[in-house]
């Protein structure tokens, strides 16, 4: 393509009013900013997304790990940092205050909000809308995994069972991020070990992949500054308009943080996985959906303490209300029942629709359930997800220790093909050496 894609030229365009704003000093009414810095975002974001996959053809496998997953979600860590970082000033200021409590709890539980909210988009309506986009192109009802992609599951499997520990906390502290950002750093050079393969990519970054070397790294670090700046400018005030909005309309400010910017930051994800899914890389858009999984429930949750205890100036850890314990076990619990049904390395069409199914029915049961009984529904669905969880083990639990032993310990040398064939170009090698073997045998 000599051209640049329309998605490319539509993606920088769509951060255009937000940045004007911004440097601007405009103050326009809390839904129309809500609306102007959110678009920002997700433009930004897919900025990110493209360089992030074309910056594969340049960068190494050990490096690209540890740069490329940081990136994927850093819309996500601005909004949550915004939160997290005005519950530390709020202490900072007051002491103990109870004021300070106050403010700090409330702001501390919408950065966990917003956090339990992208995790469980990207598991109830991520793995699930790929399985389902499969299923309607090529009528298959499931999707196989290779086997080198027991390494992100089992790491995730790690991560998901610590964290059921979080909500019988009052606080995340320095201890939970040095164990969570242990696991992520452990994953990190996990994955380093696995040899580079040739990316297989699409749209604008397969457009920034195919310019010359220059001018395809010049590409790729002039995107990350302009996305960097514009998250940078656009986050706090797209935090700031949604808590206005939320007020001004009489809608709940939780609801517009845990829903709604995480909608906007995953957008590029899902988008992306869906399709990979439209052109039957199933593969790589659920691989690529359990890695970002990864990122988020270590390194985003593990580095909130951090955030909080630099703006605060004190290591009393960040404060957890009920309302999000209860909304952490839910999200454990999803991880884990999620884990289980790829125990096998395959996700069926059926498993698919547990998950959206499940997904969706926190929302109808929210809204069907006596205020006397508001929260009850979370404690009931977390209970119903670990039971599933456990039965979807009992039934696989040959699959269990292989899964774990691959993922954890055996050398990426020793899972043979299964590695390389986790893109088009890999898949197309392995056939070819089949072709050859067969051949010298005839």
């Amino acid at each position: 393509m000599r051209r640049p894609p329309l998605s490319g030229l539509l993606a920088i365009l769509a951060t255009v009013p937000g940045v004007a704003t911004a440097l601007a000093g405009w103050q326009p009414a809390a839904p129309v900013a809500a609306v102007v810095f959110g678009v920002a975002i997700v433009g930004a974001a897919f900025l990110l997304a493209w360089a992030a996959e074309a910056a594969q053809v340049d960068v190494s496998a050990g490096l690209a790990v540890a740069v490329l997953a940081f990136i994927a979600v850093l819309p996500e860590y601005a909004v949550d940092f915004v939160f997290t970082s005005r519950g530390g000033a709020a202490v900072a200021e007051h002491g103990a205050a109870c004021k300070a409590a106050d403010e700090a709890t409330s702001a501390c539980s919408l950065a966990l909000a917003n956090m339990t909210g992208a995790n469980r988009i990207l598991v109830g309506v991520g793995w699930a809308l790929v399985v389902l986009i499969a299923w309607r192109r090529s009528g298959r009802g499931g999707i196989r995994l290779q086997r080198a992609d027991a390494v992100p599951l089992a790491f995730l499997a790690v991560a998901s069972l610590y964290c059921l520990i979080l909500p019988f906390k009052r606080t995340l502290t320095l201890l939970d991020t040095a164990v969570l950002l242990a696991v992520f750093v452990a994953y990190s050079w996990r994955v380093s070990r696995a040899p580079a393969g040739d990316p297989d990519l699409i749209g604008p970054s397969a457009w920034i992949g195919g310019l010359a070397k220059r001018a395809r790294r010049g590409t790729v670090i002039g995107l990350f500054v302009v996305a960097a700046g514009v998250i940078l400018l656009s986050a706090e005030r797209f935090a700031e308009s949604l808590v206005e909005t939320g007020a001004e309309l009489g809608v709940s400010e939780f609801l517009l943080v845990q829903w709604i910017a995480p909608l906007a930051s995953e957008a590029p994800e899902l988008l992306v996985a869906g399709l990979y899914a439209w052109r039957l890389h199933t593969t790589e858009a659920l691989g690529a959906l359990v890695s970002s999984k990864v990122n988020q429930w270590t390194l985003l949750v593990g580095t909130l303490p951090i955030v909080f205890a630099v703006s605060s100036g004190g290591t009393s850890g960040l404060p957890i209300e009920p309302a999000q314990r209860e909304e952490l076990l839910l999200t454990a619990a999803q991880s884990l029942l999620a884990i289980s049904l790829l125990a096998g390395l395959t996700l069926s069409l059926r498993a698919a629709a547990t998950l959206l199914v499940l997904f969706g029915a926190q929302f109808v049961l929210a809204a069907v359930v006596p205020p006397d009984l508001h929260g009850k529904e979370r404690l009931g669905l977390s209970i119903l997800y670990l039971a599933l969880a456990v039965v979807v083990i009992v039934r696989k639990r040959r699959s269990v220790l292989p899964l774990l032993r691959d993922g954890l310990v055996t050398p990426y040398a020793q899972l043979g093909d299964a590695l390389c064939c986790t893109t088009t170009a890999g898949r197309l090698r392995v056939r070819d050496r089949l072709r050859e073997k067969i051949h010298v045998r005839s």
